[in-house]
């Protein structure tokens, strides 16, 4: 069994977002960057589960983009990946993030992604690598079990849940309830620093799509305190200032 883990760099949760050359770029300088959470704690723990249970198991990472991915990408090695690939471009456009990672997973039997990544939230990563594989595609498991060659995939719908059967070779994406999440032990650490990291160059695919611009939300209102007896300034703000909040 070969799994390909698709790996994204994003900001940390915590960190302030800013953006320059007239909105047009993200700012990048002083941002702590970490693994796409959906990608490490779901989709490559449950890939290093699946393995687990079955050593004969191989687990590639791959991500698209600089060299400024290679700490996150050692990182996701030192969780229990065996060798990662990164493809040598940088784009926001869906497509062609998707196309080039389609170009190498058609050698797996099985693709798992984050259900999206927690700064573009697009989740159309895997439904376009599926299409370009010409693969079955499940978004949004819960769970995953696997039977020889064919897939048992949990997924939440309105009202209750959904159990599917899927053929290898096929794209997951995963959600919270696939696995639980791990953190790097100091083994996993250090041999992470000699496992292979390749870094190829990209095929040629037309970018579809381009950002013309981010706009941050408007700044919260301050909060206002109204004694507990002046219930006519209570009603007047309501009135007159909550709608606008």
């Amino acid at each position: 069994m070969k799994i390909l883990v698709c790996i994204s760099k994003t900001p940390d949760t915590t960190s302030k977002i800013a953006f320059k050359d007239g909105n047009t770029k993200f700012e990048e300088a002083g941002v702590q960057w970490i693994i796409n959470p959906y990608d490490e704690w779901y989709s490559l723990v449950r890939a290093i589960e699946l393995k687990e249970k079955d050593a004969a198991t191989v687990i590639h990472l791959i991500t698209v983009g600089g060299a400024d991915c290679d700490p996150v990408i050692r990182k996701a090695l030192a969780l229990g990946g065996d060798e990662a690939i990164r493809v040598n471009a940088d784009s926001s456009d869906s497509f062609y993030i998707a196309s080039q990672i389609a170009a190498i997973a058609k050698e797996y039997d099985l693709v798992f992604t984050g259900k999206e990544t927690i700064d573009y939230n697009g989740s159309s990563i895997g439904a376009i690598v599926a299409e370009l594989m010409d693969a079955p595609y499940i978004s949004l498991a819960t769970k995953f079990e696997l039977n020889g060659t064919t897939a048992v995939v949990n997924r939440e719908i309105e009202g209750g849940e959904e159990v599917n059967e899927v053929a290898l070779p096929a794209v997951v994406s995963c959600q919270k309830g696939v696995a639980e999440q791990r953190i790097p032990n100091m083994r996993g650490i250090m041999a992470a620093r000699t496992k292979p990291l390749k870094v190829v160059e990209p095929v040629t695919v037309e970018t579809l799509t381009s950002i013309v611009n981010f706009e941050l939300p408007p700044a919260k209102a301050g909060v206002k305190l109204v004694p507990a007896d002046n219930v006519a300034e209570l009603v007047r703000l309501l009135h007159e200032e909550a709608k606008a909040i």
